[in-house]
């Protein structure tokens, strides 16, 4: 089995399914890791599935894939917009990385039209729902053979 693929989801994430349905959906964050788990499996992948409010939490996780993982998935959040620790850290990976948002960044407010995270991304999938995460992780699959 390969190194697994990191799908890593920032702020607010945890309250999928409640926040905003009317843009992120009514599917829960624990949905979206079914779906996830589901789509890397049936490509012959795992996932290591985490969420955090805390940005540091996903500059760690983001240093620790560098040796674990084949690929990493970010869902930044509200952090794609704010952080250059997000970027700085992402930029020392030598693995794909796929960005991925629920809506349609580029339909909203002006101020979410780019991130960070843009800048060292292999590709981004934006405004599936949930299903952006699992297009994500078919994308990370097929960039990591």
């Amino acid at each position: 089995m390969p190194k697994p693929i990191y799908v890593l989801s920032g702020p607010n994430l945890n309250l999928l399914g409640t926040r905003e349905p009317e843009i992120y959906g009514h599917q829960t964050l624990d949905d979206v890791r079914g779906l996830c788990e589901a789509r890397a499996q049936s490509l012959g992948f795992e996932v290591v599935f985490r969420q955090s409010n805390h940005e540091g939490d996903l500059v760690d996780w983001i240093q620790e894939a560098r040796e674990a993982a084949c690929a990493v998935v970010l869902n930044p959040a509200a952090y794609g917009h704010t952080s250059i620790a997000l970027l700085d850290a992402l930029k020392m990976l030598s693995i794909p990385i796929v960005e991925c948002h629920l809506s349609n960044p580029a339909a909203r407010e002006a101020f979410r039209r780019k991130t960070y995270v843009s800048l060292a991304a292999t590709g981004v999938v934006s405004g599936f729902g949930a299903a952006s995460y699992e297009l994500a992780v078919e994308a990370a699959a097929g960039l990591a053979r």
